[in-house]
């Protein structure tokens, strides 16, 4: 069995992830799972987050994943630490709001997008108190059903949840932080309402991470030709 990264997220949002990772590992093999079925984990239970979660690791780990890259801020906040303790033997990458990016490029006014379950969880919290500069002012701010919107691929629909969300929202901000992975694909839209703000996403410092992790567990693929990519959606015939 060929040995692969493995990469998940509630649906669509971690094949920007995945992008990254082609870019800087090419000769990598890769298998991604999008649990569209269960979009949006922001709004699911811990228990249930968890479930799910435990399921989608298991299953990556019987496909010969040599490394697990959690490609959805929301699991990553709730689950990573208790799945660390569950499968010792496997190496975890996580994503998190980029907040310590946009403290350290010294932007003032940082807006931080999430889902409800990013913005309420401990990680978060201690994200903003451990990187925010006395000057800075950052402000979370929750996107119930945005993640979902865009997992459609509606423009509509997404136009909709957009003008929902911020239409009310002082807009003058330096920086916006894409706290979801599915936020990366509508960066187009989020530059025409926020006009004065850097967008700035982890997803290149997650790719670099994962290269470096292998690095030093002498996990890289050796071989030089180009990887294979396997991608299945949940509802798809596994």
């Amino acid at each position: 069995m060929k040995k692969i990264i493995g990469v998940f997220d509630s649906g669509i949002g971690g094949l920007t992830i995945l992008d990254e990772l082609k870019n800087i590992l090419p000769n990598e093999n890769y298998f991604y799972f999008g649990d569209s079925k269960n979009n949006p984990y922001g709004q699911k239970t811990d228990e249930e987050l968890e479930k799910i979660v435990d399921e989608i690791v298991k299953d990556l780990i019987k496909r010969g994943a040599k490394i697990i890259v959690v490609a959805c801020n929301t699991a990553t906040a709730k689950c990573i630490e208790s799945l660390r303790k569950k499968f010792p033997e496997m190496i975890f990458v996580g994503t998190e709001p980029a907040v310590k990016l946009a403290c350290e490029m010294d932007y003032k006014n940082i807006l931080v997008l999430a889902t409800p379950g990013t913005i309420q969880s401990e990680r978060v919290e201690e994200l903003v108190l451990k990187n925010k500069k006395p000057e800075q002012n950052i402000k979370l701010f929750a996107c119930p059903g945005l993640a979902d919107a865009i997992e459609t691929k509606d423009e509509e629909k997404i136009k909709l949840k957009l003008s929902e969300l911020f239409d009310n929202l002082e807009k003058d901000f330096d920086a916006v932080v894409l706290g979801c992975t599915h936020y990366s694909h509508i960066k187009n839209e989020l530059s025409e309402i926020f006009p004065k703000a850097k967008l700035i996403d982890g997803n290149k410092n997650i790719a670099k991470q994962v290269q470096k992790v292998l690095q030093e567990n002498n996990l890289l693929n050796e071989s030089e030709e180009k990887g294979k990519i396997e991608i299945i959606f949940s509802g798809d015939s596994k």
